[in-house]
Protein backbone atom coordinates (compact mmCIF):
# COMPACT_ATOMS: atom_id res chain seq x y z
CA UNK A 1 0.00 0.00 0.00
CA UNK A 2 2.81 2.39 0.92
CA UNK A 3 4.80 1.57 -2.21
CA UNK A 4 1.72 2.12 -4.30
CA UNK A 5 1.18 5.57 -2.78
CA UNK A 6 4.80 6.57 -3.37
CA UNK A 7 4.69 5.53 -7.02
CA UNK A 8 1.44 7.39 -7.53
CA UNK A 9 2.93 10.52 -6.02
CA UNK A 10 6.05 10.30 -8.18
CA UNK A 11 3.94 9.71 -11.28
CA UNK A 12 1.83 12.76 -10.49
CA UNK A 13 4.93 14.88 -9.94
CA UNK A 14 6.50 13.75 -13.21
CA UNK A 15 3.26 14.47 -15.05
CA UNK A 16 3.05 17.97 -13.58
CA UNK A 17 6.69 18.68 -14.47
CA UNK A 18 6.16 17.43 -18.00
CA UNK A 19 3.01 19.54 -18.42
CA UNK A 20 4.81 22.63 -17.09
CA UNK A 21 7.77 22.11 -19.43
CA UNK A 22 5.43 21.46 -22.37
CA UNK A 23 3.40 24.58 -21.60
CA UNK A 24 6.59 26.68 -21.46
CA UNK A 25 7.76 25.32 -24.81
CA UNK A 26 4.36 25.93 -26.38
CA UNK A 27 4.16 29.46 -24.94
CA UNK A 28 7.66 30.33 -26.18
CA UNK A 29 6.92 28.93 -29.62
CA UNK A 30 3.60 30.77 -29.93
CA UNK A 31 5.20 34.04 -28.82
CA UNK A 32 8.10 33.58 -31.23
CA UNK A 33 5.80 32.73 -34.12
CA UNK A 34 3.59 35.75 -33.47
CA UNK A 35 6.63 38.01 -33.34
CA UNK A 36 8.04 36.45 -36.53
CA UNK A 37 4.77 36.70 -38.50
CA UNK A 38 5.22 40.38 -39.55
CA UNK A 39 8.70 39.59 -40.91
CA UNK A 40 7.41 36.57 -42.82
CA UNK A 41 4.81 38.76 -44.48
CA UNK A 42 7.25 41.59 -45.19
CA UNK A 43 9.99 39.38 -46.67
CA UNK A 44 7.76 37.71 -49.27
CA UNK A 45 8.93 38.64 -52.81
CA UNK A 46 11.94 40.53 -51.44
CA UNK A 47 15.44 39.93 -52.82
CA UNK A 48 18.15 38.77 -50.40
CA UNK A 49 21.78 38.41 -51.47
CA UNK A 50 23.61 36.07 -49.07
CA UNK A 51 27.39 35.79 -49.04
CA UNK A 52 29.15 32.95 -47.21
CA UNK A 53 32.89 32.45 -47.08
CA UNK A 54 34.81 29.32 -47.99
CA UNK A 55 35.20 28.61 -44.28
CA UNK A 56 31.41 28.41 -43.97
CA UNK A 57 31.34 25.83 -46.75
CA UNK A 58 33.89 23.68 -44.94
CA UNK A 59 31.98 23.85 -41.68
CA UNK A 60 29.99 20.84 -40.48
CA UNK A 61 27.01 23.13 -39.90
CA UNK A 62 26.76 24.18 -43.54
CA UNK A 63 23.97 21.65 -44.29
CA UNK A 64 21.91 23.33 -41.53
CA UNK A 65 22.45 26.68 -43.24
CA UNK A 66 21.19 25.13 -46.49
CA UNK A 67 18.06 23.99 -44.64
CA UNK A 68 17.47 27.56 -43.41
CA UNK A 69 18.02 28.99 -46.89
CA UNK A 70 15.48 26.56 -48.37
CA UNK A 71 13.03 27.63 -45.67
CA UNK A 72 13.43 31.26 -46.76
CA UNK A 73 12.81 30.19 -50.35
CA UNK A 74 9.60 28.42 -49.31
CA UNK A 75 8.42 31.66 -47.66
CA UNK A 76 8.68 33.49 -50.99
CA UNK A 77 12.06 35.19 -50.50
CA UNK A 78 14.06 35.60 -53.73
CA UNK A 79 17.57 34.36 -52.99
CA UNK A 80 20.94 35.03 -54.61
CA UNK A 81 23.79 33.08 -53.00
CA UNK A 82 27.42 34.13 -53.42
CA UNK A 83 30.11 31.80 -52.14
CA UNK A 84 33.73 32.48 -51.32
CA UNK A 85 36.52 30.00 -52.00
CA UNK A 86 39.67 31.43 -50.43
CA UNK A 87 40.31 28.62 -47.94
CA UNK A 88 39.69 25.92 -50.57
CA UNK A 89 41.93 27.68 -53.08
CA UNK A 90 44.72 28.11 -50.52
CA UNK A 91 44.50 24.44 -49.57
CA UNK A 92 44.76 23.30 -53.20
CA UNK A 93 47.65 25.67 -53.92
CA UNK A 94 49.51 24.38 -50.87
CA UNK A 95 49.04 20.76 -51.94
CA UNK A 96 50.45 21.62 -55.37
CA UNK A 97 53.34 23.66 -53.90
CA UNK A 98 52.15 26.78 -55.76
CA UNK A 99 52.93 29.97 -53.92
CA UNK A 100 50.53 32.90 -54.32
CA UNK A 101 51.70 36.48 -54.59
CA UNK A 102 49.70 39.33 -53.07
CA UNK A 103 49.71 43.06 -53.69
CA UNK A 104 47.47 45.67 -52.06
CA UNK A 105 45.57 42.90 -50.31
CA UNK A 106 44.71 41.13 -53.59
CA UNK A 107 45.88 37.83 -55.01
CA UNK A 108 47.98 38.11 -58.19
CA UNK A 109 46.42 35.36 -60.33
CA UNK A 110 48.78 33.70 -62.81
CA UNK A 111 47.78 30.88 -65.18
CA UNK A 112 48.47 28.03 -62.70
CA UNK A 113 46.61 29.80 -59.92
CA UNK A 114 43.67 30.54 -62.20
CA UNK A 115 43.39 26.86 -63.07
CA UNK A 116 43.26 25.98 -59.38
CA UNK A 117 40.61 28.68 -58.78
CA UNK A 118 38.41 27.28 -61.55
CA UNK A 119 38.73 23.77 -60.16
CA UNK A 120 37.96 24.86 -56.59
CA UNK A 121 35.00 27.03 -57.61
CA UNK A 122 33.59 24.29 -59.83
CA UNK A 123 33.86 21.72 -57.07
CA UNK A 124 32.21 24.05 -54.55
CA UNK A 125 29.34 24.79 -56.94
CA UNK A 126 28.67 21.09 -57.51
CA UNK A 127 28.76 20.36 -53.78
CA UNK A 128 26.30 23.16 -53.03
CA UNK A 129 23.93 21.96 -55.76
CA UNK A 130 24.13 18.43 -54.37
CA UNK A 131 23.32 19.65 -50.85
CA UNK A 132 20.25 21.51 -52.08
CA UNK A 133 19.06 18.30 -53.71
CA UNK A 134 19.92 15.58 -51.19
CA UNK A 135 19.84 17.23 -47.77
CA UNK A 136 16.18 18.22 -48.07
CA UNK A 137 15.22 14.57 -47.69
CA UNK A 138 16.05 14.69 -43.99
CA UNK A 139 14.43 18.03 -43.15
CA UNK A 140 10.93 19.48 -42.78
CA UNK A 141 11.37 20.61 -46.42
CA UNK A 142 11.36 16.98 -47.61
CA UNK A 143 9.38 16.53 -50.81
CA UNK A 144 9.88 20.11 -51.98
CA UNK A 145 11.63 20.92 -55.25
CA UNK A 146 14.10 23.80 -55.18
CA UNK A 147 16.12 24.56 -58.30
CA UNK A 148 19.50 26.21 -57.83
CA UNK A 149 20.75 27.96 -60.94
CA UNK A 150 24.27 29.08 -61.84
CA UNK A 151 25.73 30.38 -65.08
CA UNK A 152 27.82 33.02 -66.81
CA UNK A 153 25.98 35.90 -65.16
CA UNK A 154 29.15 37.90 -64.44
CA UNK A 155 31.08 39.77 -67.14
CA UNK A 156 34.57 40.67 -65.91
CA UNK A 157 37.58 42.64 -67.04
CA UNK A 158 41.25 42.48 -66.02
CA UNK A 159 42.26 44.60 -63.06
CA UNK A 160 45.34 45.50 -65.07
CA UNK A 161 48.60 47.02 -63.85
CA UNK A 162 48.42 49.03 -60.64
CA UNK A 163 51.51 50.71 -59.16
CA UNK A 164 53.66 48.60 -61.43
CA UNK A 165 52.01 45.29 -60.45
CA UNK A 166 50.33 43.26 -63.18
CA UNK A 167 47.44 41.40 -61.57
CA UNK A 168 47.11 39.09 -64.59
CA UNK A 169 43.90 37.03 -64.18
CA UNK A 170 42.66 38.96 -61.17
CA UNK A 171 39.66 40.86 -62.42
CA UNK A 172 36.99 43.45 -61.69
CA UNK A 173 33.27 43.15 -62.34
CA UNK A 174 32.28 44.84 -65.56
CA UNK A 175 28.61 43.89 -65.79
CA UNK A 176 26.06 41.68 -64.04
CA UNK A 177 23.35 40.04 -66.14
CA UNK A 178 20.51 41.19 -63.90
CA UNK A 179 17.84 40.34 -66.49
CA UNK A 180 18.75 36.64 -66.48
CA UNK A 181 19.11 36.57 -62.70
CA UNK A 182 15.75 38.30 -62.22
CA UNK A 183 14.07 35.85 -64.59
CA UNK A 184 15.35 32.90 -62.51
CA UNK A 185 14.30 34.55 -59.26
CA UNK A 186 10.81 35.29 -60.57
CA UNK A 187 10.15 31.61 -61.29
CA UNK A 188 11.27 30.62 -57.78
CA UNK A 189 14.83 29.47 -58.47
CA UNK A 190 17.75 30.11 -56.13
CA UNK A 191 20.64 31.74 -58.01
CA UNK A 192 24.22 30.74 -57.13
CA UNK A 193 27.15 32.99 -58.07
CA UNK A 194 30.79 31.87 -57.89
CA UNK A 195 33.70 34.34 -57.53
CA UNK A 196 34.67 33.90 -61.16
CA UNK A 197 33.88 36.19 -64.10
CA UNK A 198 34.16 35.86 -67.84
CA UNK A 199 35.24 38.35 -70.47
CA UNK A 200 33.62 38.81 -73.85
CA UNK A 201 36.80 37.35 -75.38
CA UNK A 202 36.48 34.09 -73.43
CA UNK A 203 38.98 34.75 -70.64
CA UNK A 204 38.28 33.77 -67.04
CA UNK A 205 39.04 36.07 -64.10
CA UNK A 206 39.32 35.64 -60.37
CA UNK A 207 37.08 38.16 -58.62
CA UNK A 208 36.52 38.93 -54.95
CA UNK A 209 33.45 37.15 -53.55
CA UNK A 210 32.49 39.95 -51.18
CA UNK A 211 32.77 42.48 -54.00
CA UNK A 212 30.59 40.23 -56.14
CA UNK A 213 27.93 40.01 -53.41
CA UNK A 214 27.99 43.78 -52.92
CA UNK A 215 27.78 44.63 -56.62
CA UNK A 216 25.05 42.02 -57.17
CA UNK A 217 22.94 43.41 -54.32
CA UNK A 218 23.28 46.93 -55.75
CA UNK A 219 22.52 45.87 -59.34
CA UNK A 220 19.45 43.87 -58.26
CA UNK A 221 18.26 46.61 -55.88
CA UNK A 222 18.19 43.96 -53.16
CA UNK A 223 16.31 44.46 -49.93
CA UNK A 224 19.03 42.75 -47.91
CA UNK A 225 22.70 41.90 -48.27
CA UNK A 226 23.81 39.32 -45.69
CA UNK A 227 27.43 38.43 -44.90
CA UNK A 228 27.91 35.12 -43.06
CA UNK A 229 31.47 34.70 -41.82
CA UNK A 230 33.60 34.36 -38.68
CA UNK A 231 32.70 37.82 -37.41
CA UNK A 232 29.81 38.01 -34.93
CA UNK A 233 29.11 41.51 -36.23
CA UNK A 234 30.59 44.93 -35.54
CA UNK A 235 31.71 45.64 -31.97
CA UNK A 236 32.44 48.84 -30.08
CA UNK A 237 35.68 49.78 -28.32
CA UNK A 238 34.61 47.66 -25.33
CA UNK A 239 34.10 44.65 -27.61
CA UNK A 240 30.32 44.85 -27.18
CA UNK A 241 28.19 43.89 -30.18
CA UNK A 242 26.50 46.80 -31.97
CA UNK A 243 23.13 45.43 -33.08
CA UNK A 244 22.37 48.28 -35.45
CA UNK A 245 24.32 51.09 -37.08
CA UNK A 246 23.75 53.82 -39.60
CA UNK A 247 26.23 54.36 -42.41
CA UNK A 248 27.15 57.65 -40.75
CA UNK A 249 28.13 55.79 -37.57
CA UNK A 250 29.99 53.12 -39.55
CA UNK A 251 32.01 55.78 -41.38
CA UNK A 252 33.20 57.06 -38.00
CA UNK A 253 34.31 53.54 -37.08
CA UNK A 254 36.21 53.32 -40.36
CA UNK A 255 38.08 56.58 -39.70
CA UNK A 256 39.09 55.37 -36.23
CA UNK A 257 40.18 51.88 -37.37
CA UNK A 258 43.85 50.91 -37.22
CA UNK A 259 45.70 50.95 -40.53
CA UNK A 260 46.71 47.28 -40.17
CA UNK A 261 43.04 46.33 -40.28
CA UNK A 262 42.91 47.13 -43.99
CA UNK A 263 40.83 44.06 -44.87
CA UNK A 264 38.17 44.94 -42.30
CA UNK A 265 38.19 48.56 -43.49
CA UNK A 266 37.57 47.43 -47.09
CA UNK A 267 34.73 45.22 -45.88
CA UNK A 268 33.09 48.10 -44.02
CA UNK A 269 33.55 50.33 -47.06
CA UNK A 270 31.66 47.76 -49.15
CA UNK A 271 28.84 47.89 -46.62
CA UNK A 272 28.66 51.69 -46.81
CA UNK A 273 28.75 51.55 -50.62
CA UNK A 274 25.89 49.04 -50.72
CA UNK A 275 23.72 51.06 -48.33
CA UNK A 276 24.32 54.35 -50.10
CA UNK A 277 23.61 52.68 -53.46
CA UNK A 278 20.11 51.59 -52.46
CA UNK A 279 20.41 48.27 -50.59
CA UNK A 280 17.95 48.64 -47.72
CA UNK A 281 19.66 46.58 -45.02
CA UNK A 282 23.09 44.96 -44.59
CA UNK A 283 23.57 42.18 -42.03
CA UNK A 284 26.82 40.74 -40.65
CA UNK A 285 26.31 37.49 -38.73
CA UNK A 286 28.42 34.73 -37.19
CA UNK A 287 28.60 31.42 -39.05
CA UNK A 288 29.36 29.52 -35.85
CA UNK A 289 25.97 30.16 -34.25
CA UNK A 290 23.35 27.51 -35.04
CA UNK A 291 20.37 29.06 -36.82
CA UNK A 292 22.11 32.45 -37.05
CA UNK A 293 20.38 33.37 -40.31
CA UNK A 294 16.87 32.79 -38.94
CA UNK A 295 17.65 34.42 -35.60
CA UNK A 296 18.94 37.52 -37.37
CA UNK A 297 15.95 37.82 -39.70
CA UNK A 298 13.03 36.79 -37.51
CA UNK A 299 13.77 38.31 -34.10
CA UNK A 300 13.41 41.96 -33.14
CA UNK A 301 17.08 42.68 -32.40
CA UNK A 302 18.75 39.84 -34.27
CA UNK A 303 22.07 38.32 -33.25
CA UNK A 304 24.49 40.20 -35.51
CA UNK A 305 24.87 43.76 -36.75
CA UNK A 306 22.42 45.42 -39.12
CA UNK A 307 23.46 48.54 -41.05
CA UNK A 308 21.25 50.96 -42.97
CA UNK A 309 21.41 54.56 -44.19
CA UNK A 310 18.84 55.90 -41.72
CA UNK A 311 18.28 55.36 -38.03
CA UNK A 312 16.16 52.27 -37.45
CA UNK A 313 14.09 54.24 -34.97
CA UNK A 314 11.84 57.17 -35.70
CA UNK A 315 10.05 59.51 -33.29
CA UNK A 316 6.83 60.81 -34.78
CA UNK A 317 3.31 61.95 -33.96
CA UNK A 318 1.03 59.00 -33.29
CA UNK A 319 -1.97 58.05 -35.42
CA UNK A 320 -5.05 55.91 -34.79
CA UNK A 321 -3.19 52.95 -36.33
CA UNK A 322 -0.72 53.17 -33.42
CA UNK A 323 -3.33 52.74 -30.67
CA UNK A 324 -2.95 48.95 -30.51
CA UNK A 325 0.83 49.26 -30.17
CA UNK A 326 0.50 51.93 -27.47
CA UNK A 327 -1.91 49.74 -25.50
CA UNK A 328 0.46 46.77 -25.63
CA UNK A 329 3.25 49.04 -24.39
CA UNK A 330 1.44 50.70 -21.46
CA UNK A 331 -0.78 47.83 -20.22
CA UNK A 332 1.93 46.24 -18.01
CA UNK A 333 2.67 49.66 -16.48
CA UNK A 334 -1.02 50.30 -15.86
CA UNK A 335 -1.39 46.91 -14.16
CA UNK A 336 1.57 47.67 -11.87
CA UNK A 337 0.13 51.09 -10.97
CA UNK A 338 2.90 53.11 -12.60
CA UNK A 339 0.47 54.63 -15.10
CA UNK A 340 -3.18 55.63 -14.82
CA UNK A 341 -5.36 53.22 -16.80
CA UNK A 342 -6.68 54.56 -20.11
CA UNK A 343 -9.45 52.95 -22.13
CA UNK A 344 -9.02 52.22 -25.82
CA UNK A 345 -11.80 54.70 -26.59
CA UNK A 346 -9.95 57.43 -24.70
CA UNK A 347 -6.69 56.64 -26.43
CA UNK A 348 -8.36 56.78 -29.85
CA UNK A 349 -9.81 60.24 -29.15
CA UNK A 350 -6.59 61.57 -27.60
CA UNK A 351 -4.03 59.85 -29.85
CA UNK A 352 -3.14 63.14 -31.57
CA UNK A 353 -1.49 64.18 -28.29
CA UNK A 354 0.86 61.19 -28.40
CA UNK A 355 4.36 60.76 -29.80
CA UNK A 356 5.81 57.32 -30.41
CA UNK A 357 9.18 55.71 -31.02
CA UNK A 358 8.82 53.24 -33.87
CA UNK A 359 11.49 50.61 -34.43
CA UNK A 360 11.17 48.39 -37.47
CA UNK A 361 7.35 48.84 -37.55
CA UNK A 362 6.96 48.18 -33.80
CA UNK A 363 6.04 50.79 -31.18
CA UNK A 364 8.72 50.66 -28.46
CA UNK A 365 8.11 54.01 -26.76
CA UNK A 366 5.36 56.58 -26.24
CA UNK A 367 4.62 59.82 -24.45
CA UNK A 368 1.83 62.41 -24.57
CA UNK A 369 1.67 66.21 -24.44
CA UNK A 370 -1.66 67.68 -23.20
CA UNK A 371 -2.09 71.44 -23.60
CA UNK A 372 -3.79 73.29 -20.75
CA UNK A 373 -6.61 75.77 -21.19
CA UNK A 374 -4.31 78.65 -20.26
CA UNK A 375 -2.17 77.91 -23.38
CA UNK A 376 0.94 78.46 -21.24
CA UNK A 377 1.40 75.01 -19.73
CA UNK A 378 1.20 71.41 -20.88
CA UNK A 379 1.30 68.05 -19.16
CA UNK A 380 3.75 65.37 -20.26
CA UNK A 381 2.20 62.03 -19.43
CA UNK A 382 2.03 58.33 -20.28
CA UNK A 383 5.80 58.07 -20.80
CA UNK A 384 6.68 54.44 -21.47
CA UNK A 385 9.58 52.55 -23.05
CA UNK A 386 9.48 48.85 -23.96
CA UNK A 387 11.26 46.87 -21.23
CA UNK A 388 13.84 45.47 -23.69
CA UNK A 389 14.92 48.98 -24.72
CA UNK A 390 15.18 50.75 -21.37
CA UNK A 391 18.40 52.19 -19.93
CA UNK A 392 19.64 52.97 -23.46
CA UNK A 393 18.79 56.68 -23.64
CA UNK A 394 15.48 56.32 -25.48
CA UNK A 395 13.45 57.87 -22.65
CA UNK A 396 15.62 61.00 -22.72
CA UNK A 397 15.45 61.13 -26.50
CA UNK A 398 11.65 60.93 -26.51
CA UNK A 399 11.35 63.41 -23.64
CA UNK A 400 13.57 65.96 -25.43
CA UNK A 401 11.50 65.54 -28.59
CA UNK A 402 8.28 66.26 -26.66
CA UNK A 403 9.85 69.29 -24.96
CA UNK A 404 10.93 70.63 -28.35
CA UNK A 405 7.34 70.25 -29.58
CA UNK A 406 6.21 72.21 -26.51
CA UNK A 407 8.67 75.01 -27.34
CA UNK A 408 7.39 75.11 -30.93
CA UNK A 409 3.91 75.63 -29.46
CA UNK A 410 5.41 78.54 -27.48
CA UNK A 411 4.59 77.06 -24.09
CA UNK A 412 6.32 78.35 -20.98
CA UNK A 413 6.17 75.27 -18.77
CA UNK A 414 5.64 71.54 -18.89
CA UNK A 415 4.58 69.55 -15.84
CA UNK A 416 4.25 65.93 -14.84
CA UNK A 417 2.51 63.92 -12.13
CA UNK A 418 4.42 60.87 -11.00
CA UNK A 419 4.45 58.33 -8.18
CA UNK A 420 7.65 56.36 -8.81
CA UNK A 421 9.85 58.23 -11.31
CA UNK A 422 10.73 61.33 -9.32
CA UNK A 423 14.51 60.93 -9.63
CA UNK A 424 14.35 60.48 -13.40
CA UNK A 425 12.38 63.70 -13.88
CA UNK A 426 14.72 65.60 -11.57
CA UNK A 427 17.56 64.49 -13.86
CA UNK A 428 15.64 65.97 -16.80
CA UNK A 429 15.52 69.41 -15.18
CA UNK A 430 12.16 69.29 -13.36
CA UNK A 431 11.63 70.95 -10.00
CA UNK A 432 9.26 69.57 -7.40
CA UNK A 433 6.40 71.91 -6.62
CA UNK A 434 2.82 71.65 -5.36
CA UNK A 435 -0.71 71.24 -6.66
CA UNK A 436 -1.44 74.98 -6.60
CA UNK A 437 1.06 75.51 -9.45
CA UNK A 438 -0.97 73.30 -11.80
CA UNK A 439 -3.55 74.69 -14.23
CA UNK A 440 -6.96 75.08 -12.57
CA UNK A 441 -8.60 72.28 -14.57
CA UNK A 442 -5.82 69.89 -13.56
CA UNK A 443 -6.14 70.87 -9.91
CA UNK A 444 -9.84 69.98 -10.05
CA UNK A 445 -9.04 66.51 -11.43
CA UNK A 446 -6.14 65.74 -9.08
CA UNK A 447 -6.40 62.24 -7.57
CA UNK A 448 -5.54 62.61 -3.89
CA UNK A 449 -5.69 58.84 -3.44
CA UNK A 450 -2.72 58.36 -5.81
CA UNK A 451 -0.97 61.31 -4.15
CA UNK A 452 1.23 61.90 -7.20
CA UNK A 453 4.21 64.22 -6.86
CA UNK A 454 4.07 67.39 -9.00
CA UNK A 455 7.10 68.46 -11.04
CA UNK A 456 7.44 71.48 -13.34
CA UNK A 457 10.09 72.35 -15.92
CA UNK A 458 10.63 75.84 -17.38
CA UNK A 459 11.08 75.90 -21.16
Amino acid sequence: MTDSNINTSNSSSLTNNFETKTNNIETNFVQWFRNAAPYINTFREQIFVIYFSGDVLADNEFPSLVHDITLLNSLGVKLVLVHGARSQIDERLKSLAIKSEYAQGLRVTDNKTMQVIKEASGCIRLNIEALFTTSLKYTPMAGSQINIISGNFIIAKPKGIIDGVDFLHTGDIRKIDTDSISHSLNVGDVVLLSPVGYSTTGETFNINGEDLATRSAIALNANKLIFIDDACGIVDKNNQLLHDLTTKELKKIITRADAEKSEIIRHYQRVVQACESGVKRIHIIDRKLEGALLLELFTQDGIGTMICTDDLEDIRTASVEDVKGIIELIEPLEQSGLLVKRSRERLETEVENFYVIERDKKIIGCGALYLSENKQQAEISCMAIDEKYRSQGRGEKLFNHICEEARIKQLKQVFILTTQATHWFREQGFTKTNIQDLPSEKQALYNYQRNSAVFIKEL
